[in-house]
């Protein structure tokens, strides 16, 4: 998502990078690029025009500062009118009144309706919030069943509704079950169409005068671009929308209707889809996405994400063993799949700044992917009995030629293994220090926004020598520098003794 348009808007901020000054001819010149980034980008023709022509007043109507230069005096303008494209602050949902509070979910069908209702649940209640699910799409066969299994996957209550029952019926009845079961919030999961039409709004607006839900949310699928908007902006006129969902933005969508939605409806966008799995549902925070668009990355978001997979304590306890140099191999495991918690390795890289060209340049190189060496070096590491991932000293040949059938690799993929994992363990003792990792602020970042010291339990991030991670362009290790190095040295440094 974004990655386009924040390949040709980092294209032209360079261009700006040679300029003494900002002048009328340069800056038309370069925002004639930003004008057709964006409109590459599948944003709205008005929504473009109307962002460059903001841009080019404050442009020309502002002075260089001083020790600024032109490129990045331009890139906190556009930054500033990218989250002011996006809606400013963050949009909060708005339950107060009566309890249970009402989510009406409305939209196309294919947009990802029933799944958002999901996750929008299963974010409520990790806020404290007692969700009710309600399935009232009585048209497509299996969307009452989706919702029936999505509520006792996250083991939350769901209204029986059957095909047969009228919708308008399903939501009065659902509310009042709700009250029963002391839900704070009901979601309720409306029909959709293949497109707009007159029985489908009807049918919205019969039900919205029934239950009168404090949300009314469109679910738009981001990949459909100005398709979104314009379906968006048809039911605004009918419903009255409060705010927005939208899904698959982890795909390559260009970002078109992310940047236009707001300006043609009104309504914000107030949740975003990352994923698939039931947890990957975020907040809309336009002054975040407005980094990631311009390679600034999102250190908040992934500290976020890493809070909600890793436990503090266990982390702290992670901590003191690498600082003691005893994390073990098990350890090792263990930290794998947190990471894998909080996502893949290429959308942590996306949230970090300064390493966006680090996934290019890992594309260019064609080596193996990281997953694909990640789930390597787990297999290896789970060929092991306990006694060997917690003691890798004992690793003689017959264990290893064991280890290595029972992972399917070579004896020297197990050795190349063992070697980095004591490499890295000894860098980890001499990196750790007081709480944590003490990290320099990256290119890309602006000042005072250093990456946070002593991230809980991300001691085993790419660039930070995993075993097993040669294909992210890492260096290899080398056989011989480990404990038998050091010896080999403390041996030559010994003053030789002179002959009686």
């Amino acid at each position: 998502m974004f990655e386009s348009l924040s390949d040709r808007l980092s294209g032209v901020f360079r261009s700006f990078g040679g300029r003494g000054q900002l002048t009328e001819e340069n800056v038309r010149e370069g925002l004639r690029e930003v004008r057709l980034a964006l409109l590459e980008a599948d944003v709205n023709f008005r929504v473009a025009r109307d962002f460059v022509e903001s841009v080019r007043e404050k442009c020309l109507g502002q002075e260089l500062l001083r020790g600024v230069n032109p490129a990045q005096q331009v890139v906190k303008i556009v930054h500033d009118e990218l989250v002011a494209l996006l809606g400013g602050a963050t949009s909060g949902l708005q339950l107060q009144g009566r309890e249970p509070a009402v989510i009406m979910l409305a939209g196309l069908q294919g947009s990802g309706k029933t799944t958002s209702a999901g996750k929008i649940a299963n974010l409520l209640r990790r806020q404290k919030m007692r969700p009710y699910l309600v399935p009232a799409d009585v048209y497509r066969p299996a969307a009452i069943e989706q919702l029936t299994v999505l509520a006792k996957q996250l083991d939350i209550p769901c209204f029986p509704s059957t095909a047969d029952m009228n919708p308008v019926d399903i939501a009065r009845n659902a509310l009042e079950a709700a009250r029963a079961e002391q839900a704070t919030v009901v979601l309720l999961d409306t029909a959709g169409r293949l497109h707009v039409d007159e029985p489908l709004m009807q049918e919205l607006e019969a039900v919205k005068a029934a239950v009168q839900p404090q949300e009314i949310l469109f679910v738009a699928d981001a990949m459909t671009g100005q398709d979104a908007v314009t379906v968006a902006e048809s039911f605004n006129n009918r419903l009255g929308l409060t705010g927005v969902v939208l899904t698959k933005m982890d795909g390559d969508a260009r970002g078109g209707a992310a940047l236009s939605i707001r300006a043609v409806t009104g309504a914000p966008v107030k949740f975003v889809g990352t994923g698939e799995k039931l947890s990957e549902m975020e907040v809309f925070h336009p002054d975040r996405i407005a980094g990631r668009i311009l390679g600034m990355g999102d250190v908040l978001t992934l500290v976020e994400k890493a809070q909600t997979a890793i436990d503090a304590e266990e982390a702290e306890a992670l901590a003191r063993k690498m600082k003691q140099a005893t994390f073990t191999l098990e350890d090792f495991r263990t930290q794998m799949r947190r990471i894998k918690k909080i996502g893949s390795l290429d959308s942590i890289l996306k949230l970090i700044p300064g390493l966006g060209g680090l996934r290019e340049k890992l594309a260019e190189a064609g080596g193996a992917v990281p997953e694909k060496e990640l789930a390597r070096t787990e297999a290896i590491i789970n060929s092991m009995t306990m006694a060997e991932r917690r003691n890798p000293d004992i690793l003689n040949g017959s264990r290893r030629a064991r280890i290595a059938r029972g992972a399917g690799v070579t004896v020297a993929q197990v050795n190349q293994l063992v070697r980095q994992f004591e490499q890295m363990r000894q860098m980890m003792k001499g990196m750790m220090g007081g709480k944590g990792i003490k990290m320099p602020r990256m290119r890309g970042m602006p000042p005072g926004m250093g990456m946070p010291g002593g991230l809980p339990g991300m001691g085993g991030l790419p660039g930070m020598g995993l075993p097993g991670m040669e294909g992210m362009g890492l260096p290899p290790a080398r056989p011989g520098k480990g404990k038998s190095a050091a010896k080999k040295r403390k041996k030559k440094e010994r003053p030789k003794r002179g002959k009686k």
